[in-house]
């Protein structure tokens, strides 16, 4: 396609150009973290968005066809981590594993939820609600806690990782 052509589709018909279409917005990078009865689990995301600030909530939506989605379809507290840039590794990590805890640094909240140390922001949420979405589920998390830091966001576009 030359540089400058709009291409039109029906993304009911061309899954794989409505998935182009949505990687032309660049999202941030979150791991979602909860714990199970198979031990701290964790999920890398970028559909994360806030949603309210009174009363502060955020969602997330995990695919349901993700071996992960078991784990946090039924959680009732987890965490959302916004990467810096400098945590390319703990995204890749949680990628490759959803038990990816041993490859980083990271402790336990007072409620059990495992928090990663030095995330740009940390949101610890508590179930508001979740919605049928497609082939997704959206998790809307009342915001219990919260923390950040200075730094640059670790950027997802076009199918790739970048630094804003």
């Amino acid at each position: 396609m030359e540089a400058g052509t709009i291409q039109s589709f029906d993304p009911n018909a061309d899954s794989d150009s409505f998935r182009g279409a949505l990687g032309s917005f660049a999202t941030g990078v979150t791991v979602i973290t909860t714990d199970s009865s198979e031990g701290p689990i964790g999920i890398v995301a970028n559909s994360f968005a806030s949603v309210s600030l009174d009363p502060p909530l955020v969602l997330w939506c995990p695919a349901k066809s993700s071996r992960r989605f078991e784990h946090f379809a039924g959680s009732r507290r987890f965490a959302i981590h916004v990467l810096g840039q400098d945590q390319r590794d703990i995204a890749a990590a949680f990628v490759k594993s959803k038990t990816a805890f041993d490859d980083i640094t990271w402790h336990k909240s007072h409620c059990g939820i495992p928090l990663i140390n030095g995330a740009l922001a940390t949101f610890e949420c508590s179930l508001h609600a979740d919605h049928d979405a497609g082939d997704h589920l959206i998790i809307l998390g009342e915001v219990t806690k919260c923390h950040h830091r200075p730094g640059a966001p670790l950027i997802f576009h076009a199918g790739h990782y970048s630094a804003p």
